[in-house]
């Protein structure tokens, strides 16, 4: 085995490490926004049922702040539409370093196979 090949292997190792890493990350960080998709859909449903004369509060800090309905169902709407498109761009990326771990373990696969024929010799 030279010293080459096994430099080479190893930097394809640690990048593969790195890039399922990577995406361990990302599978946590997407979970977290899915759950908190599910509960700001629960609040969109009870701000759709809710009359227009119903008094809606925000929570700032400690305080209960008076605010109307519509600019809370607004800003409800506004944080559905950024966790789906935070959503949609984990999975991309979760997508394109799932190609990223095949090729690299391919990659891996045909150096220790290279590694193999040379120790065969």
């Amino acid at each position: 085995m030279s010293a080459e090949q096994r430099k080479a292997l190893e930097a394809q190792t640690m990048a593969l490490q790195s890039v399922q890493s990577e995406i361990a990350t990302l599978v946590g960080n997407r979970q977290k926004l899915e759950s908190q998709l599910q509960e700001n859909e629960l609040v969109d449903k009870e701000f759709k049922i809710l009359d227009d004369s119903a008094r809606v509060y925000k929570m700032i800090g400690p305080v209960l702040v008076l605010q109307e309905k519509a600019e809370a169902g607004a800003n409800v709407e506004k944080r559905l539409e950024f966790i789906r498109d935070e959503i949609s761009r984990a999975d991309q990326r979760i997508e394109q370093l799932t190609k990223d771990q095949e090729k690299k373990s391919v990659e891996i696969f045909k150096l220790q196979m290279e590694l193999q024929g040379v120790n065969k010799v």
